[in-house]
């Protein structure tokens, strides 16, 4: 077994509508089943982070998100089954409405308020959505010993 084939690499797209974002409810995907997160999911092999940012959200959300509407926020290296890296964006423009593409993996989604998130929101995405730091920033979550949060 070769240990070097890459640490498994997520993106994450904040929408915005002022001060509420889009949460979806995670369903039969076997990692957070029932838990809200952000749209997003892997960056597929020989696939740019920002072009799997917006194929994502076609995907799930059926919006067209334009690569300058698009913002880095920052980068989550956190241990939970496996060593990850999660990027994260933000976008406040896009084409289309959001419409549940993919039943077969949400159960639906919500407008929530960034200042009053619900319960049940994915742990890391939920440090993520409450970070006071200005963009673009880095965290470590999961590991010991280690600070959790550093600006960039």
């Amino acid at each position: 077994m070769d240990l070097h084939q890459g640490i498994p690499t997520g993106v994450h797209v904040t929408l915005r509508r002022g001060r509420e974002i889009l949460l979806m409810k995670r369903h039969a995907t076997g990692f957070f089943d029932g838990l809200l997160s952000l749209p997003g999911g892997h960056v597929d092999p020989g696939e740019r982070i920002v072009d799997a940012a917006r194929r994502e959200l076609k995907e799930e959300l059926g919006v067209d998100v334009a690569l300058p509407a698009l913002r880095w926020q920052g980068v989550v290296h956190r241990l939970s089954d496996t060593n990850r890296i999660d990027f994260f964006y933000e976008a406040d423009v896009w084409s289309g409405t959001p419409t549940v593409c993919e039943p077969h993996k949400c159960g639906g989604l919500s407008w929530y308020d960034l200042g009053a998130l619900p319960d049940g929101v994915v742990p890391y995405v939920k440090t993520v959505l409450l970070s006071p730091l200005p963009e673009p920033w880095m965290m470590e979550l999961g590991w010991q010993g280690l600070g959790s949060i550093s600006k960039t």
